[in-house]
């Protein structure tokens, strides 16, 4: 690979491999398959040869290569349904109730799991959302609300942390 090309994809890393990092951790529960998952992204950027338009291009894609190469990764395991009080990451440490609120969000279905990861952890609008996943603002937008709803059961009834 060249020097600059190198360069680039470290810089590409630097900004968006935080962000590339939790959300796949939110579809692989663990931290070792979410590192693999992680690397097979930016794997596939280093292959693509793409140029990105925006910064905005560039997360975008990365989101979405991110999760297809987790649920692709998710279906070659036959892992999609763990049971996720087998995590020790998750369960270890002090009592949080944000640790609850993460490992509820572990629990939604993908469809779910990813609108609340991309609205609430990346700050994403609605509108962005729809776009970047290629999907209408309104789908988004009830994927959203069943989510609350789900997480509302989930957590017992209302939460204000």
């Amino acid at each position: 690979m060249r020097a600059d090309k190198e360069t680039e994809i470290e810089a590409v890393f630097k900004r968006n491999g935080d962000n590339i990092y939790r959300l796949c951790y939110s579809f692989m529960k663990n931290r070792e398959d979410a590192e693999d998952a992680v690397q097979d992204t930016f794997v596939k950027l280093m292959r693509s040869g793409i140029v990105f338009a925006s910064k905005e291009h560039e997360k975008a894609w990365l989101i979405v290569t991110a999760s297809n190469t987790c649920k692709d990764m998710l279906k070659t395991h036959s892992r999609g349904n763990e049971d996720i009080s087998e995590h020790a990451e998750l369960a270890a440490g002090e009592h949080d109730p944000h640790d609850e609120v993460r490992a509820a969000i572990l629990r939604l279905p993908a469809k779910y799991k990813m609108v609340v990861f991309m609205y609430y952890y990346m700050g994403y609008g609605t509108d962005d959302i729809a776009r970047i996943l290629g999907t209408p603002p309104s789908t988004v937008r009830n994927h959203l609300s069943r989510a609350r709803k789900l997480l509302k059961t989930l957590l017992g009834g209302d939460y204000y942390g």
